[in-house]
């Protein structure tokens, strides 16, 4: 069974910076895309940002755009998620996502086939 462990989260005050990681094996992560979304209490999931594995190529949603940098590790099969000047509204359950989306699917849950436990990042003001 494929497992993706998440790391980092936490609190941190606006304008700060956090690094979130996720850790899968190579094959899995070598397979197709890796992805962070998040959910707000009472809000759906809601995509962040994702990376095509081999190629490198990322998307970010227009909410974290400039602000959340997504960069791989192809030898540890890992990806990390830069936030930095963070905001009240980045207060979420941040969650790891592995699968093979199409392109049209890449920002959507259902794009995904394996999920981290999930890791609390709170901005505090």
């Amino acid at each position: 069974q494929v497992q993706l462990v998440e790391s980092g989260g936490g609190l941190v005050e606006t304008g700060g910076s956090l690094r979130l990681s996720c850790a899968a094996s190579v094959a899995t992560a070598g397979a197709g895309t890796m992805a962070w979304f998040r959910q707000a209490p009472g809000k759906e999931r809601q995509f962040v940002g994702a990376i095509r594995f081999n190629g490198g190529h990322k998307y970010y949603s227009d909410s974290v755009k400039g602000r959340f940098f997504i960069s791989r590790d192809k030898s540890m099969g890992q990806i990390h998620l830069e936030m930095s000047d963070v905001k009240a509204e980045d207060t979420a359950v941040y969650y790891c996502a592995a699968g093979r989306p199409i392109l049209s699917s890449i920002r959507t849950v259902n794009g995904y086939t394996y999920w981290s436990q999930g890791t609390q990042v709170t901005v505090s003001s």
